[in-house]
């Protein structure tokens, strides 16, 4: 029997996300496995990440994966519609690296081309999958099509009736892992899943949260990466 999960904000921590694929959830090909963006980065590994993912839906497991606010930024910068999506010169070094270049102009194409092609938001039988959230206020239509909520709102009032009935799962605002265990156990109607893997000096946040959309089970893994450049959150 296949089973789902969800996690968000893997921000370069590839080590962190190899142990829950291969340690906790025990993936296995028939398993849904839903990313919901926020994949480059803060973290040691962007490109580590990228290519894990890519290599494993290469090799047939069913990982359905969303475009966040990081991943447009990137594509953004690197065809010069905006600023470059780093805090620090150390983080700006970072994330290059681990795509094995040292200019933002020779990023590979197949990243590139792979992040282009991601979507902003799936719809499942009983939840709706998005980077941010949205903005609850607009008519239905609008709200479904509004790109900027969907990527960056830290801020929406949950409305079931414009979803259909459906709870809401999101990333984007990190949040600490007891609230978020909280929320869970509530069964609330959304529920973001960001709890902050790449602040690894943050005991409140540090860990990689996947929840088992059929059981309700949510899996923590704490931040397993060697020591790189970040500030506390």
């Amino acid at each position: 029997m296949s089973r789902r999960f969800a996690a968000t904000d893997l921000h370069g921590c590839l080590r962190t996300f190899r142990y829950l694929v291969e340690q906790e959830l025990h993936l296995r090909p028939a398993d849904h496995l839903y990313l919901l963006g926020d994949y480059v980065n803060k973290g040691p590994s962007s490109g580590g990440v990228l290519k894990y993912i890519m290599q494993l839906q290469d090799f047939g497991y069913q990982v359905h994966c969303l475009r966040g606010n990081h991943e447009q930024e990137l594509l953004d910068a690197h065809a010069a519609r905006g600023a470059e999506p780093w805090r620090t010169p150390a983080e700006r070094d970072m994330t290059l690296a681990s795509f094995g270049v040292t200019r933002l102009a020779d990023l590979p194409t197949r990243y590139l081309d792979w992040m282009a092609a991601l979507p902003l938001q799936l719809e499942l039988p009983d939840f709706v999958l998005v980077h941010a959230g949205y903005n609850f206020a607009l008519p239905v239509a609008d709200m479904r099509h509004d790109t900027h909520s969907m990527l960056y709102t830290k801020h929406f009032v949950y409305d079931p009736s414009r979803l259909a009935g459906k709870r809401l799962l999101h990333g984007h605002v990190p949040t600490p892992v007891a609230e978020v265990q909280a929320r869970v156990n509530a069964r609330a109607g959304a529920i973001g899943l960001d709890t902050g893997c790449a602040y690894r000096h943050n005991a409140e946040l540090r860990h990689l949260a996947a929840l088992n959309l059929d059981t309700w089970q949510l899996h923590l893994v704490e931040n397993r990466e060697a020591p790189y450049p970040i500030a506390e959150r």
